[in-house]
């Protein structure tokens, strides 16, 4: 089974983009396998591209607040984690 590590907190949703914006407590690279999941919502996906502030970046550190394309829709305060 895959090791998970929580590495973040859902803030807000934005369904018209669907877009995840992210309150990160680690380290998140594009290319990493990640989990979101709260009361309703349980899912994987790889992570295509990172925006902070309207700007591609390709790793975003402890502290950020991040936006990420997702594929279902999330609600704030689920939890995400890096699958290792």
């Amino acid at each position: 089974m895959a090791e998970e590590k929580e590495i973040g907190e859902v803030s807000s949703y934005f369904s018209h983009v669907e877009v995840a914006a992210i309150k990160l407590s680690g380290t998140l690279k594009v290319g990493d396998k990640i989990h979101i999941k709260g009361h309703t919502t349980d899912f994987e996906l790889k992570v295509s591209s990172i925006q902070i502030d309207r700007k591609e970046v390709k790793e975003a550190k402890k502290g950020s607040h991040i936006g990420i394309k997702v594929s279902d829709k999330v609600r704030p305060n689920d939890t995400v984690f890096l699958v290792k």
